[in-house]
């Protein structure tokens, strides 16, 4: 595994279709480019991780939000300007470009504007897939090592930086309801 120390650097292995490991808010994450089918098969099967269940997407801003969702009320996009940036996801109906891996059995994606700067600026250029770093039922990594006891081979790509101090996995909320799913 090697360790990355450049953001630049960590966005052209995921343009290349790398699975690349991050730090966020709470834990390390996965990530890939959420467009390339072949980074989402691989991002699935490193975590043993079933094809229906879909991933999370972190965007840098509001102008990558519209390429991945179908039309939201403006009274419902109030809401989540209140929580974002921050550590709290939200379950929007998917548009039809959206991969079928990224959103699994669902008609929605799941969506975060993270405020962790890491995380944040590491999607500057393009949104990202952000699922925990673990073999699905394991305990996510929240250190290197731990990283490479889970992944010994599999991760060739881990960009250095702090975690956030956050203890536990975003909050989710549906969009259109406002209630909390997690």
């Amino acid at each position: 595994m090697k360790v990355l120390h450049s953001i630049v650097e960590a966005r052209k292995h995921l343009d290349a279709g790398e699975v690349l490991a991050y730090p966020t808010e709470a834990m390390y994450g996965l990530g890939c480019d959420p467009w390339n089918i072949c980074a989402l098969e691989n991002l699935l099967k490193l975590k043993v991780r079933s094809q229906n269940k879909g991933l999370i997407v972190l965007i840098y801003d509001w102008s990558q939000l519209w390429d991945l969702i179908a039309h939201v009320p403006d009274s419902c996009l109030e809401r989540v300007h209140s929580t974002w940036p921050g550590p709290v996801t939200w379950i929007f109906p998917k548009s039809e470009k959206v991969p079928r891996l990224l959103c699994g059995d669902r008609d929605t994606i799941a969506i975060r504007m993270t405020a962790h700067k890491v995380a944040h600026d590491l999607c500057f250029n393009a949104p990202i897939v952000s699922t925990s770093a673990n073999i699905t039922g394991s305990t996510p990594a929240r250190s290197i090592q731990e990283l490479q006891v889970q992944f010994p081979t599999q991760i060739k790509f881990v960009l250095d930086g702090a975690l956030g101090s956050g203890t536990a996995p975003s909050s989710i909320f549906d969009v259109m309801t406002c209630m909390q799913l997690r």
